[in-house]
């Protein structure tokens, strides 16, 4: 051990000095006036950025009962991706390789088999060519390209990362959206956020948002929001670590010292039904159906441009709502995104957030489904390591390595 006792405690009465000197018992009322008097709307430079779709107001239901209720959707597709995550090699060569599978409740292994695989690669040497288009093996099953990146002078491994996760992820599920038939689930947020983040990190990756590629990227999550909604099919993303800022931002900005560090910790200080020890488990607790029309969620929004990506619906039907629930048992929220064009119908919102709670009350966490696809699609430590070789080898170039890398091996 590297601390003795004396240290333990020396660190324990840090904490006993800060805790003399922070009082957050005002912060419940504080997130209460939030909630009741400053959502309906919130407004932000002239625009309204969250409304409720419905009655504002906080809800709970027992888990065991939530958990028994039947299915309201006879079947349920899940949707994933993953990657080996961003690697540069001493050629110069910067690459990361994603993987993505849906998955099906009930099981259809013939789709779990489907994947699609994408290596996006960045290189300073404008005069390669390093693209391929989808090719196909596995008896059809699966699908691999090649995409190159858009040169950039910084943050090459974030667009490669980006450009890879995404387009695996969307199209995929575009290649297979005929097979879900009542309702399909995100692991993560319902339109790309990482990617529609670029507009406001720096001026290099906000010109990035206008090119071709990344712009196709988007419209493939526009075509696939259409294609479910004209066939009545549901569609959410399921955000396991939600972490926006725009409530939080914009009362800072309107005068509010709103204390919490993002969103997600406002609605977990109004959705905890207690302290430690002292909570109540048996009881998810979660908000009404908002819409979102700010930060990343305004490039969609009805006045949004959606990066000149072309909308065949309503623009209105695009734009991001949410709600937040809250399952005590392990101190966690959620956040559930789904297009507007489907949360409107108040039977539609009704079965979608019915569904949810009952998934997450029965895995005691995200959806089984969810969970399946995250499991087809993850690429494992061993994988990683395996692959990283392969394209050493492949390129008769290794990787850079860094002093994490040499002190706890590849991965870490």
């Amino acid at each position: 051990m590297t601390l003795d006792p004396v240290h333990v405690d020396g660190i324990a009465d840090i904490a006993g000095f800060l805790a003399r000197r922070v009082d957050d018992t005002d912060h419940d009322d504080l997130a209460r006036t939030a909630y009741e008097e400053w959502l309906d709307p919130l407004r932000a430079d002239g625009r309204t950025v969250i409304d409720p779709l419905d009655d504002r107001r906080l809800r709970s239901v027992p888990v065991d009962d939530v958990a028994l209720c039947d299915p309201p959707f006879p079947t349920v597709h899940g949707l994933d991706s993953g990657t080996i995550n961003p690697t540069t090699f001493k050629n110069g060569l910067v690459l990361d390789v994603a993987h993505a599978a849906m998955a099906a409740e009930p099981s259809d292994l013939d789709l779990h088999r489907a994947r699609s695989l994408v290596t996006t690669v960045h290189a300073n040497d404008p005069t390669l060519a390093l693209e391929m288009d989808w090719q196909r093996r596995d008896e059809g099953y699966l699908r691999r390209r090649i995409l190159h990146a858009p040169r950039v002078n910084r943050y090459a491994e974030g667009v490669v990362h980006a450009l890879a996760l995404y387009l695996a992820e969307s199209s995929h599920a575009l290649e297979h959206a005929d097979a879900v038939e009542d309702c399909l689930l995100l692991d993560g947020p319902l339109y790309p956020k990482e990617l529609l983040n670029w507009q406001d990190r720096n001026a290099e990756l906000g010109a990035l948002t206008t090119e071709a590629k990344p712009r196709a990227i988007v419209e493939n999550y526009v075509r696939l929001v259409e294609r479910l909604l004209d066939r009545g099919v549901a569609v959410a993303g399921f955000v396991k670590n939600p972490s926006p800022k725009l409530i939080t931002r914009t009362l800072r900005e309107k005068g509010v010292d709103a204390p919490w560090v993002d969103d997600t910790a406002l609605f977990t200080r109004l959705l905890d039904p207690g302290d430690g020890d002292d909570r109540p488990t048996d009881r998810l607790t979660f908000t009404n159906w908002f819409r979102s029309r700010g930060g990343s969620d305004r490039t969609l929004a009805a006045d949004g441009d959606a990066l000149g990506v072309d909308r065949r619906r309503d623009p209105a039907d695009y734009e991001v709502t949410f709600f937040v629930v809250y399952d005590p048992r392990e101190d966690l929220c959620y956040r559930i995104e789904a297009p507007a064009g489907l949360t409107r119908d108040a039977d539609a919102r009704d079965r979608l957030t019915r569904q949810v709670l009952r998934d997450v009350a029965t895995a005691r966490g995200p959806p089984p489904v969810v969970e399946r696809a995250d499991a087809l699609a993850r690429i494992g430590v061993d994988e990683k390591a395996a692959l990283r070789r392969k394209f050493e080898e492949r390129l008769d170039s290794s990787f850079v390595r860094t002093y994490d890398d040499h002190r706890w091996g590849e991965e870490f």
